[in-house]
């Protein structure tokens, strides 16, 4: 059983003799292989408690959760936290997670956490940060924890915040009677339909105000008359909220709870003070009809530190930054070390007492300063370690212990930092994870991509692409729609954002006499330009002003596009955009008010070209650029056809020397598509013949089932049709009548996100119902049984052609697996996937997961491998592999042997290996070796070419003379699945036909 550590407070010497113990061994607690599960109040931590012995047999390591913090009541993924400090009750008691910790203890397993740095959710006013933000404005003690632009440059929202809640204009939604004065709990709030904001107490008074001479209504009561003056000549006395003074921000801080308090004492205690502020709330809320009636309610709301606004108003007037563009999550400003200090207090306690193992860090591009933030996690784990769950001051402002910040600072961490942790960065194609991050890697996106390469046909990108061309009519060009797809989100979604540093940049431009001619216009248009024209998401400048090499040619490169691009624009200004993300002229005036504020431009631009980026590529482009969706996933690209095998092999290598313990991931809660989907559309590459003549003739025959508009729209529109038809392959299930009531309304949901997330038809900020119901309607008809002897021709042919596809895609599904547990990295398993998954974008990968079957399974798998020969038992599975058994028995045998073999698989070296021979190409190798240990694997690919388009397994004589090398000194070689070994021949190679003659993977143990 895995013991806990048992921190203590540590003098400089003990502490620093424990920062060496953290540093001696940099492979500690590094996770072999994880399971990511998703709670949420249907999956509770006494759910994965039962399920921990399932997931230590199935030869995991590590359970990777999803966030367990206080979320947003009902959240089904956890990532709208409203309070970093206590456990998500939805989910379990703080007792119920220990339970659940001491189970995976017991089965020596770890665990690795999901966080929110980057933001919290404040929709459902149960956020109390938050709600002191919109109670107190800028004197609010959480003013500078959300990142909040108190001075925009639209003067009436001077220190206020938007609230962009409204269905309707807020002028119609006063005078409907929709917003209204409640007290209620002690307090008065405004509510809108389930929305409730608190009412700055020093405006209180206002509401009485409403009924004219208090004294008159108290009938000669002037004991009460006068308690009740008083308390509200003490609330008109609070400093405003607009302040900034410290002085009057601390006299407010202090007086607020008690003269709030003092109110709500007399009105709860005395009948009659209740019976005016019943009147007032009623003379408050006007009357219907009466627009003058609801002045009061008006000269209210205008009084306080937020504005209510219509919902459409955000994209262009919100100031404060979101997650993306979703206005009920605030972005945090996790720069400012008194909000680290603040969010990492249960993480420090967790830490300390061995919960948690390891860190995966939601969204790191939204940080100010990723880097920065990083590296106080580090410290923050070194004090949890060293000193405790508890912080013993002195204290720096970041909460961490001063002494341990300091000796931390110069410790030489032998090139790993303590603490595991993975961000959720992504990489574009060709981009490397900043080597000077002290972290381990990424969540694992940019595997994906690398190992789905490889099960695309190259040779076949332009067949593909004109398949697709002709299909919808079309020519796309994948770079234009990227480019128009980032203007648009900054022209719409993300246009707030871009007015706002325009401003910035404006008032630079003013006191330089070489730019101050540059119109507001030019400037933004800059902006725009430069965003959509960058390469990566975002750059990694430091608040110190530090700029790599690598930055330095990314900003480069985005200037030189946008100046390709906009030839009748004036470069100057597109230069000047350069020197100032660049820190031109820092020199002599380095630290000066202009420098700080080119730098602080620099910063906020970096902070927005990633948002732009991931809704413009990954929420748009990949559902408009349709050629083959199983390229269309995040951290990918739909532009690049796949890869090669020798960039597959460098890839691993690259990851081996740098990043030996990143996740390796295939599918998660937010790839578009499971990796089972994937692998099926994946065959469609080495069909273009075949493909092309089915499609087209599925077009043909459901013609007749579309639906036309009055404004001239045919439903769906050709690209919207391919979309389906590629997803319908992909996603089929093996017993469609069984499952097709299920199966129906899925896909239905499916299109229905897929074309508001496009932007072209219909889009979320404008809905249509019209063209919603038609797709709907298309779905449904296509998927039809037949009726009354009439025959559904389409569903005929997509069963036939479907079954075909889900032969191949089977063995691609099953060779990405075995990769994945044995390339250079850690492999992750997103909740379900050891079976078939065929899964689309959420919310459909978040349905409920039948564990009681797959434990079933894998006993019944078990108990198999003990009573039968396993060249029985692999053949077996084979022929069954509709029911996902084959897939089980790969994925637990080959994390059971990474297990085993720990060293191996963790820091063994990587080499690949080539195959000889008439189906050399279609083989992928490698071997892995650590000291007297090794171990061959090797996986069919592109199984369509190999069978000739025959179902046929890609096992025994189908690989003709094809011949593998052999690790070095290797001569004897035991196969993982079948139990069958190997002895290399003369010149140290194996028979392919030997090697698959049973099972369509080979793991080989090598001796």
């Amino acid at each position: 059983m895995r013991a806990s550590p048992a921190p203590v407070v540590l003098e400089v010497s003990g502490l620093s003799e424990c920062l060496d113990r953290l540093a001696a061994n940099p492979h500690a607690n590094r996770p072999l292989g994880t399971y990511r599960l998703q709670f949420h109040r249907d999956f509770r931590f006494e759910d994965a408690r039962h399920l921990v012995p399932y997931l230590h047999q199935l030869g995991i390591t590590h359970c990777y959760s999803s966030p367990i913090l206080r979320a947003r009541p009902g959240s089904r993924h956890g990532y709208d936290i409203e309070d970093h400090n206590q456990i998500n009750p939805e989910i379990g008691t703080l007792e119920e997670f220990h339970a659940f910790v001491a189970e995976l203890k017991s089965h020596d397993m770890g665990l690795v956490l999901d966080i929110v740095p980057n933001h919290m959710g404040v929709g459902h006013g149960s956020n109390p940060w938050w709600q002191d933000v919109l109670q107190n404005g800028r004197s609010s003690k959480y003013a500078g924890f959300f990142d909040i632009d108190w001075e925009p440059f639209k003067t009436e929202l001077r220190d206020k915040v938007l609230l962009p809640l409204l269905g309707e204009p807020y002028g119609e939604a006063l005078e409907q009677g929709l917003i209204r004065l409640e007290y209620r709990e002690g307090r008065f709030f405004v509510t809108y339909y389930d929305k409730r904001l608190p009412v700055d107490p020093q405006t209180i008074p206002l509401i009485f105000k409403s009924l004219g001479d208090l004294r008159s209504r108290f009938n000669g009561d002037a004991a009460q008359s006068h308690e009740l003056e008083e308390v509200l000549r003490s609330l008109r006395m609070l400093p405003p909220h607009n302040t900034v003074d410290p002085a009057l921000v601390r006299q407010r801080q202090e007086q607020v709870a008690e003269v709030t308090r003092q109110l709500s004492e007399l009105i709860e205690r005395s009948p009659l003070v209740r019976q005016i502020v019943d009147e007032a709330l009623r003379a408050m809320n006007g009357k219907p009809g009466d627009d003058r009636s609801f002045d009061p309610l008006h000269q209210l709301l205008e009084a306080q530190a937020y504005r209510l606004a219509l919902w459409r108003v955000s994209a262009e007037e919100i100031n404060y930054r979101r997650f993306f563009d979703i206005n009920d999550l605030v972005g945090l400003r996790m720069e400012n070390p008194e909000v680290f200090a603040a969010t990492h207090k249960l993480i420090r306690q967790l830490l300390a007492n061995g919960s948690v193992e390891g860190l995966r860090i939601d969204h790191p591009d939204g940080l100010f300063n990723p880097r920065q933030y990083l590296t106080r996690l580090q410290m923050l784990y070194a004090a949890s370690q060293c000193c405790g769950p508890e912080p013993h001051p002195p204290l720096a402002e970041n909460g961490i212990e001063v002494r341990v910040q300091e000796t931390f600072g110069r410790h030489d961490w032998l090139g790993r930092a303590p603490l595991y942790v993975v961000g959720e960065k992504i990489l574009e194609p060709g981009e490397e994870l900043p080597q000077e991050w002290p972290l381990d890697g990424t969540s694992g996106y940019d595997f994906l991509n690398q190992v789905n390469g490889i099960f695309i046909d190259q040779r076949n990108a332009r067949a593909l692409t004109n398949v697709y061309r002709r299909f919808t009519g079309g020519a796309l060009d994948a770079d234009q729609l990227i480019y128009e797809s980032k203007k648009q989100i900054m022209q719409t979604a993300l246009a707030s954002e871009v007015t706002v540093l325009t401003h910035m940049l404006d008032e630079i431009s003013s006191t330089d006499r070489k730019a101050r001619d540059f119109t507001r216009k030019a400037l933004s248009d800059a902006i725009r330009e430069t965003i959509a024209c960058f390469p990566v998401y975002r750059t990694y400048i430091d608040e110190r002003g530090e700029i790599t090499d690598r930055d330095r040619a990314y900003i480069g490169e985005a200037i030189a596009r946008a100046k390709r691009r906009n030839t009748a624009s004036a470069w100057a200004v597109f230069d000047f955009l350069r020197d100032i993300l660049l820190l031109g002229n820092g020199g002599a005036d380095r630290w000066t008010e202009g420098y700080r504020k080119r730098l602080h431009v620099t910063l906020k631009f970096q902070q927005l070209s990633g948002p732009v980026m991931a809704k413009g590529l990954e929420d748009t482009v990949c559902y408009v650029y349709n050629r083959l969706i199983s390229l269309n996933e995040v951290g990918g690209s739909p532009k690049q056809f796949g890869i090669s095998v020798d960039d597959f092999h460098r890839a691993n290598l690259r990851r081996a020397e740098r990043w030996p313990f990143s996740l390796l991931a295939t599918s998660s809660h937010d790839t578009k598509r499971s990796e089972d989907v994937r692998a099926r559309i994946d065959v469609l590459s080495e069909m273009p013949k075949q493909w092309s003549s089915e499609v087209l003739h599925w077009r043909r025959l459901n013609r007749a089932r579309k639906r036309p508009l009055a404004d001239g729209r045919t439903v769906p529109d050709l690209n919207e049709e391919y979309l389906l038809y590629q997803t319908l392959v992909g996603s089929f299930p093996f017993d469609f009548s069984a499952e097709r009531e299920d199966y129906t309304r899925r896909i239905r949901d499916y299109m229905f996100k897929a074309v508001h997330e496009a932007k072209v038809n219909l889009s979320w900020i404008n809905p249509n119902q019209e063209y919603s119901d038609a797709l709907q309607g298309f779905v449904e008809r296509v998927l039809s049984l037949p009726l009354h002897g009439r025959h559904n021709q389409f569903l005929e042919r997509l069963e036939k052609f479907a079954s075909a596809i889900a032969f191949f895609g089977a063995m691609n599904s099953l060779a990405q697996v075995l990769l994945k547990i044995t390339s250079p990295g850690v492999p992750d398993l997103y909740q379900g996937t050891e079976l078939w998954d065929f899964s689309l974008v959420d919310p459909d990968n978040r349905r409920a997961v039948n564990f009681e079957l797959r434990c079933k399974l894998l006993a019944e798998l078990e108990a198999s491998a003990r009573s039968a020969p396993l060249p029985d038992l692999c053949e077996e599975l084979a022929r069954t592999y509709q029911d996902g058994r084959i897939k089980l028995w790969a994925t637990s045998r080959a994390l059971n042997f990474r297990r085993e073999h720990a060293s191996l698989f963790r820091t063994g070296s990587y080499m690949p290996l080539f195959a000889s021979g008439e189906k050399q190409e279609h083989v992928c190798a490698f071997a892995r070796s650590e000291g007297h240990e090794a171990a061959l694997v090797a996986v069919p690919r592109l199984p369509y070419e190999l069978s000739g388009g025959e179902q046929r397994s890609p096992t025994g004589e189908i690989w003709g003379n094809t011949e593998l090398s052999a690790p070095q000194g290797a001569s004897i070689l035991r196969d993982v699945f079948t139990g069958k070994e190997f002895q290399a021949s003369a010149r140290g190679t194996v028979l392919c036909r030997e090697l698959f003659a049973h099972f369509p993977l080979a793991l080989l143990a090598c001796r």
